[in-house]
């Protein structure tokens, strides 16, 4: 890991958990981007450097199976976590799962450890 701030992805459906987990977070040391959906995130991908995608699940537009696809073969390079209320894809999640609800520390601590991998 390099000396500079790492750069968290989080995308979020619901305006209230990504607000506050972003906020959470920022004050936990990292640079945070946000998006409310997978349309968004891949937005923010071609704009920023990301370190990790801290991911919903579940979101209205361009979430899913096809969003944990996209992750899988596009983004290869990139920590991914997923969180999520309601996961039953067709076929093995590749990444690690936090289901809500969930501590926010917990959280926290998946992505600390996934930066050291």
């Amino acid at each position: 890991m390099s000396s500079e701030t790492p750069t968290i992805l989080l995308v979020e459906d619901e305006d209230a958990v990504r607000l506050t987990l972003r906020d959470y977070l920022m004050k936990q040391g990292y640079s945070v981007l946000v998006a409310s959906d997978g349309v968004g995130a891949i937005k923010q991908l071609l704009d920023h450097h990301v370190d990790v995608i801290v991911t919903d699940y579940r979101m209205d537009v361009l979430g899913g199976d096809y969003w944990i696809k996209f992750l899988q073969q596009y983004c290869g390079d990139k920590k991914v976590l997923i969180t999520s209320g309601f996961l039953r894809p067709d076929f093995p999640v590749p990444f690690e799962v936090l289901y809500k609800p969930f501590d926010y520390s917990d959280l926290q601590q998946m992505i600390a450890r996934s930066m050291n991998a």
